[in-house]
């Protein structure tokens, strides 16, 4: 047994939200679970049993009951609670309370508080500005935004009138941006002049205005001044668009009454993206009652907030982290954004995050594992230069958190402290797996399945292991799970992208470990998994070794299996800055590969590039690039548009034809 670097105490674990929802389970239903794996157990084997608790649990208001909890259980085509009507919106504001609701930080204007009164207060305004403007529900509300209290107020109006959600952050180009929001077709606009990253100035006056000429279902547009002053006059907007209101006009109007549109369960809450690496972003339709009920369990029972904590998560409004951040607002907790860069020199650089814990007093706090990588380059040392004494939990997403990551966080965060790292997706908009406060921490391993979850690690034959490698397979249906994909007939596209390997399974895309302990570990994604020899293991284990070497700052690895051919495995590496790639640091990096793996895992060559090719959610391209390197055209591997940095394929499109040769 491996040594935990975090044991809950007796005290945390009877003062949890899990540990509360179990006592109530025994109290209401007699049921009694010895420890958290049982209580998993069940509530995969009774479905039903366990989504009806978390209604009852929660005390879900609904202005007409359900008749079934799961009507059809099939994958996909899964009915949850039919009949029932509710609103995501209403089920926010029954939890005000005398704490705040929203703090914000961002670059570009001073820090703001918000009260439950006052955010309840704009949402109505904006509300009845929207159905003024004729949107009702199923219409269409788009977002240009970064993530501000503009967005979550937004947002909010949209799901108290019924209205389907969709936002890009407007780092986002207008190519990009264009391709997602043509597909559902929106008759309204909520758009931004600019923003302020690293010190430096963005307009986006010219973006917004190619985007109203893009939509032609656009009947209204509201401009939130941000970048420049809000007495600022509105030029492009007022001259190509006459229906153009200004955001002062629709959130200032007075004691207007907040009503909430009664929709079935399974009515479209928001439109979340792929990130388009491969022809257009799938527009992932997710409803407004399974969001509901799915985020109260992710957020009171595996996060354990509740009111009075401060729930933090470094995202932009471009990202499902940013909708699950909303869900703390669910459950009585403050929701605390931040708009601008995370190393903001005027805000403290690499630390402006941890200052900003320390200054709001965040309970919960949450980034991604690249995040995290960035701060230990940076040899920031957040619990010597901060007083993080409020701090309990730090969640960790968007790739693997290595080892040495979470020894850092022990070694340099804080000793007392439960780190939950979890993985989940766009897809779902929640975690698969993830953290459970009754359950110690052990490094590089995730806590557990997190409950309603079946998550299962299949074999290429579709049989469930044990302790091995295998592809994450969700085998029983998930209330969150996408109602459909916009504009999909026949959900051909939906069937394609999770339920083509194993019929009637969803089949997420990476390579999962159960272990003995009920604990998991993931590797990566399983289309850019490492095959050598016969031995399968995701990239993450060979960049875990590779970018600890002294020199490397970034890497990229690839697994080209080309028939006619034997298997090549180039690994490419980006160098610190006045480092060279020579034969002493490619000595360095096969060493230590070597060292942590296997001889297996060597490349067969090694070459220096500028930079690694990502999506604009700082994801590595690892398919796209593999693609074209066994001879894809580039447009169809990648849509340059879905990158953060478009001009790093050029190295290998010009590296592709030189391995045709």
């Amino acid at each position: 047994m491996p040594t935990p670097l975090w044991t809950p105490s007796e005290a945390f674990k009877q003062a949890s939200g899990l540990a509360a929802y179990m006592r109530w389970l025994a109290e209401k239903r007699g049921l009694v679970f010895d420890d958290y794996a049982a209580l998993w157990r069940w509530s995969v084997e009774h479905l039903e049993d366990f989504w009806a608790s978390q209604w009852d649990y929660f005390q879900i208001k609904a202005s007409a009951p359900y008749t079934s909890v799961l009507g059809r259980r099939e994958m996909p085509g899964a009915t949850w609670f039919e009949g029932a009507r509710l609103n995501y919106a209403e089920h926010v504001f029954r939890n005000a309370n005398e704490h705040p609701a929203l703090f914000f930080r961002s670059e570009t204007v001073p820090d703001e508080t918000w009260s439950w009164a006052e955010l309840h207060r704009a949402v109505a305004s904006v509300a009845a500005s929207l159905r003024e403007m004729g949107v009702g529900v199923g219409d269409r509300v788009v977002a240009y935004v970064p993530n501000t209290p503009h967005a979550v107020i937004a947002f909010l109006a949209c799901a108290s009138l019924g209205a389907v959600w969709s936002s890009c952050s407007p780092d986002i180009g207008a190519v990009s941006v264009i391709d997602r929001f043509t597909q559902i077709e929106p008759s309204v606009l909520f758009a931004i002049d600019g923003y302020v990253y690293g010190g430096k100035p963005f307009d986006r006056a010219e973006v917004v205005d190619d985007l109203r000429k893009a939509l032609p279902t656009l009947r209204q547009v509201i401009h939130i001044p941000y970048l420049h002053a809000p007495d600022a006059p509105v030029t492009l907007a007022r001259q190509t668009l006459p229906n153009t209101h200004a955001w002062a006009e629709i959130v200032g109007r007075k004691d207007e009454p907040l009503t909430f549109a009664q929709v079935p369960f399974a009515h479209p809450l928001w439109v979340l993206y792929s990130s388009g690496t491969t022809g257009l972003p799938k527009p992932i339709t997710q409803s407004q009652g399974g969001i509901l009920i799915e985020h109260l369990k992710k957020i009171a029972l595996h996060m354990n907030l509740k009111p009075g904590d401060r729930f933090f998560w470094f995202s932009t409004t471009g990202w499902m982290m940013w909708n699950l951040l909303l869900g703390g607002l669910l459950v009585g907790s403050a929701i605390v954004l931040y708009d601008g860069s995370p190393g903001a020199p005027s805000l403290g650089g690499m630390g402006a995050l941890w200052k900003l814990a320390q200054d709001v007093g965040v309970t919960c706090f949450g980034a991604s594992a690249a995040y995290i990588g960035a701060c230990i380059k940076a040899g920031v040392r957040p619990g010597a230069q901060f007083d993080l004494s409020r701090l309990e939990c730090l969640g960790s997403t968007g790739s693997p958190l290595s080892p040495e990551g979470f020894q850092w966080i022990y070694a340099e965060v804080k000793r007392d402290l439960w780190l939950a790292s979890v993985s989940g997706g766009t897809d779902v908009c929640t975690a698969f797996v993830g953290g459970v406060p009754l359950l110690p921490v052990y490094s590089g391993e995730i806590q557990a399945r997190c409950l309603g979850a079946d998550v299962q690690a299949f074999d290429d034959l579709g049989n469930p292991r044990l302790d091995e490698v295998g592809e994450l397979v969700v085998a029983q249906p998930m209330p969150s799970m996408p109602i459909f994909f916009w504009n999909d007939p026949g959900m051909k596209r939906y069937r394609e992208s999770y339920f083509d390997l194993y019929p009637g399974k969803w089949r997420h895309g990476d390579w999962i470990r159960i272990t003995p302990r009920d604990t998991v570990i993931i590797y990566g994604r399983s289309d850019s998994t490492i095959n050598r020899q016969g031995v399968r293991i995701g990239t993450s284990e060979i960049y875990r070794a590779v970018e600890a070497v002294d020199g490397v700052l970034d890497s990229l690895v690839i697994d080209l299996e080309m028939l006619g051919r034997p298997s090549y495995m180039p690994l490419f590496v980006v160098t610190q800055p006045g480092v060279a790639l020579d034969d002493a640091l490619q000595t360095a990096i096969r060493a230590r590969i070597r060292a942590m793996l296997s001889a297996r895992q060597l490349p067969d060559d090694i070459f220096a590039i500028d930079e690694v090719p990502r999506t604009l959610n700082g994801k590595k391209m690892e398919v796209p690039i593999k693609k074209i390197l066994l001879g894809q055209p580039i447009e169809k591997a990648v849509s340059p548009g879905s990158m953060a940095n478009p001009r790093a394929l050029d190295f290998f499109v010009d590296f592709a034809r030189r391995l045709r040769q």
